[in-house]
């Protein structure tokens, strides 16, 4: 809610903060940020107006045909999830301070946990954090202090925003060791595992799919892992989870994981839905909140916050972490799309993805120019090599015909200057991939 202030109540917080107008309470901040091009008018606006220039700049968006994956999939949402979401008593929910007066958004909570732990095969999850990059990092911080280990051992596989927000989160300490494990045509490096995983290791982190596309074999790395003491964290797609090994299949003392795919639209950044979930063993190192159901004095179905392992509730030495706020309408719609799609509902949306993919590969393939950059099995993306810069390829295809061919790799590894990360997931019709394929053979 904006509520406007007087000039005099203005002078007053000015005065208050100590200084004299509004230039000197910003004049700290860098010049490029005040920059007038962020502006949408020099001068007030009224309502009306408003509308319209925002209705103008909104005409300027392009609908594209989307290829683009690499952690946030453009996915079917049925519209009974954002229409049961944005009820009055979930939407303007903010968080269960009074547990027992808020029965219905505890109640919301503890079927999103229930629907993770049985989708990822593991015994707790908690009511989310802020995305799957910092349910990594919470996770690997949790190993640290299980261990009293200093070392996390990471794949160069793993999605680059995950490693920037894992490094993060351990600030600028050099008391931490983060060591790069080699890949192989894709995969991990077991070979490479091997060689530096020592008693000196707090975890292991391993993704899959990885920010290749590609299936890694975690049953292996989790053994590998333990035999040394070390923790192991997967990082996970919820949805690819309907179809291939769940992480406790594979004994992971934990899981995270990006719930964006479950019912969540594109967004620039989020909100976003951070899936962490845990062993019983580590239940006291989970952060954030945990729901349990129970019966009160006279039998009746209960629920209760069982655990609140955050700053905010204990003694700040204590706390697991600092978060002190849950995706509680991101989970629920989450909790809402798995209701409406059910296990087998789930399944064929991901069988969904791993067609289109396949079928895209094939189309791709066929193009004399591109090869394709790993052999190994894949999910629902896969990386291509062209002959030319990706970059200005995909600016060019974008223009002339409205499709974004996918996300070029240079930016992130050096290495791979010429390679592209194509998704298709059920949104995509054999029409749609036929397209991105008329497209590339047009410019190569």
């Amino acid at each position: 809610m904006f509520i406007s202030n007087t000039k005099k109540q203005k002078d007053e917080m000015l005065k208050e903060i100590g200084v004299s107008s509004f230039e000197d309470l910003i004049k700290k901040i860098p010049p490029k940020f005040l920059n007038s091009d962020f502006l949408i008018s020099e001068k007030p606006l009224t309502e009306i107006e408003i509308h319209r220039k925002f209705g103008e700049l909104a005409g300027k968006n392009q609908k594209v045909l989307n290829f683009v994956g690499a952690g946030a999939y453009e996915r079917y949402t049925p519209s009974a999830v954002k229409h049961i979401a944005e009820r009055g008593e979930f939407l303007t929910a903010y968080t269960p301070y009074q547990a027992e007066a808020s029965q219905g958004l505890l109640q919301t909570i503890y079927e999103y946990q229930s629907q993770i732990c049985a989708l990822f095969q593991m015994d707790v999850s908690n009511a989310s954090v802020y995305d799957g990059a910092s349910a990594l990092g919470e996770a690997a911080r949790a190993c640290v202090r299980i261990t009293s280990r200093k070392k996390i051992l990471y794949p160069k596989s793993l999605n680059p925003q995950y490693l920037t927000t894992l490094k993060t989160y351990f600030g600028n300490s050099s008391d931490y060791e983060f060591e790069a494990i080699e890949h192989l045509n894709g995969k991990m490096d077991i070979a490479s595992l091997k060689n530096k995983l020592d008693e000196s290791v707090a975890c292991v982190i391993a993704q899959s799919p990885n920010f290749f596309g590609i299936l890694e074999d975690m049953k292996e790395i989790s053994e590998i892992t333990h035999a040394k003491g070390a923790l192991f964290t997967a990082v996970a797609d919820p949805m690819s989870l309907a179809i291939i090994e769940p992480p406790g299949s594979y004994d992971a003392d934990f899981a995270v994981a990006e719930g964006q795919g479950l019912g969540l639209p594109l967004n620039y950044g989020g909100p976003y839905l951070g899936i962490f979930t845990c062993k019983k063993a580590h239940i006291r190192q989970m952060p954030g909140r945990l729901v349990s159901m129970t019966t009160d004095t006279e039998g009746k179905r209960g629920f209760v916050l069982t655990l609140q392992a955050r700053e905010q509730h204990i003694r700040r030495d204590k706390a697991a972490s600092n978060i002190c706020s849950n995706e509680a309408l991101c989970a629920l719609m989450a909790a809402i799309y798995m209701t409406l799609l059910g296990p087998e509902g789930m399944k064929e949306v991901a069988e969904a993805n791993a067609f289109n993919a396949r079928y895209a590969l094939k189309k791709l393939s066929a193009i004399p120019k591109i090869k394709l950059k790993f052999n190994g099995s894949f999910f629902n993306e896969f990386i291509i090599d062209l002959p030319k810069d990706p970059a200005e390829l995909r600016k060019k295809i974008l223009a002339r015909d409205g499709i974004d061919i996918g996300l070029p790799l240079k930016k992130f590894h050096p290495d791979m200057k010429n390679s592209l990360l194509v998704c298709a997931t059920e949104t995509k019709t054999k029409e749609d991939i036929n397209k991105l394929e008329t497209a590339l053979r047009k410019n190569l």
